[in-house]
C-alpha cells in the first residue's frame, strides 16, 4: 500500500508537474514577465510618453557603455536560467504533493468498494482543480505582479476554508446518498462565496486590467489541463501497482 501511494503520488505527480511547467512556459510566463515590467516601472500603463522617454534614455546609455550592457546581458541570462530551473523544480514538487492527496483519496475510496480507474482519475483530477483553483479563483482571482490585494493572512484563511468546503461538497455530491447529503453539499459549496473573500475597498494596480484578466484565464486553463493529466497519471500508476 505504501509503495502504491508513493509510486502513484510522487512519481506520477512529479511527471504531471513537468507537463504543467511546459504549459507555464508556453502560456503564462510571458505575462508574468510583462507584469513585472509594470511593477518595476519599466513600463507604465497609460503613460506612453514616459515609456518612450525611458526607451530613449536606455538607448543613449547603451551607446556610451556597451561593455556594461554586455555584462548585464550575461547576468540576466544566468538569472533567467536559474528562474526557469526553479520553476520546473517547484512545479514538479507541488504536483507531487497534489498527487499524494489524490492517491490518498483513491485509497480511501477503495476501502469503501469504489475502484478508481484512469477515466475516474481524470474526474478526480478535475474535482481537485475545482476545489483548489477554480472555486478559490471565484473570490480571489490569480494575481499578476503589480496587482494590489487585501491582507495576505486573511486571503490565506479564506482560501483554505474554500478548499476544504468545496472538497467536502464535491465528495458528498459524488458519493453521498439522500437529499440531506445533497443539501449539505450545496451549503458547503456556497458558504465561502456567501461569506465573501477579503478585498480592498477600491481596486488599483500598476498593470493593465486587460493583462490581469488574460493572466487569470490562462492560469485556470493550464490548471484544468494539468489536473486532468495528474488524475489520469495517478490512477494509472495506482492501478498498475495493484497488479
Amino acid at each position: 500500500m505504501i509503495q502504491r501511494l508513493f509510486a502513484g503520488g510522487l512519481v506520477a505527480g512529479f511527471a504531471a508537474g513537468l507537463f504543467s511547467a511546459l504549459l507555464h512556459f508556453a502560456f503564462i510566463q510571458e505575462l508574468i514577465l510583462l507584469g513585472e515590467k509594470y511593477e518595476t516601472g519599466e513600463l507604465v500603463h497609460f503613460e506612453a510618453g514616459a515609456t518612450t522617454a525611458q526607451s530613449e534614455g536606455h538607448s543613449e546609455a547603451a551607446g556610451t557603455d556597451e561593455s556594461h550592457e554586455h555584462d548585464v546581458g550575461e547576468a540576466s541570462e544566468d538569472s533567467a536560467l536559474s528562474r526557469n530551473a526553479k520553476t520546473v523544480l517547484f512545479t514538479g514538487l507541488i504536483y507531487a504533493g497534489y498527487g499524494l492527496l489524490l492517491v490518498a483519496g483513491f485509497a480511501a475510496a477503495e476501502q469503501f468498494g469504489r475502484k478508481v480507474g484512469p477515466r475516474e482519475g481524470v474526474l478526480w483530477g478535475i474535482a481537485g482543480f475545482v476545489a483548489l483553483q477554480l472555486a478559490p479563483a471565484m473570490g480571489l482571482a490569480p494575481e499578476l505582479p503589480g496587482t494590489a490585494a487585501a491582507d495576505l493572512d486573511a486571503r490565506q484563511v479564506w482560501w483554505l476554508a474554500t478548499v476544504l468546503a468545496t472538497g467536502g461538497g464535491i465528495a458528498l455530491l459524488a458519493y453521498g446518498r439522500g437529499v440531506i447529503g445533497y443539501v449539505i453539499a450545496g451549503a458547503l459549496l456556497a458558504a465561502p462565496h456567501v461569506v465573501g473573500a477579503p478585498h480592498l475597498d477600491q481596486y488599483f494596480g500598476v498593470a493593465p486590467s486587460e493583462l490581469g484578466a488574460e493572466f487569470a484565464s490562462r492560469v485556470l486553463g493550464v490548471g484544468l489541463v494539468s489536473w486532468a493529466v495528474l488524475g489520469w497519471l495517478c490512477a494509472r500508476a495506482w492501478n498498475s501497482g495493484q497488479s
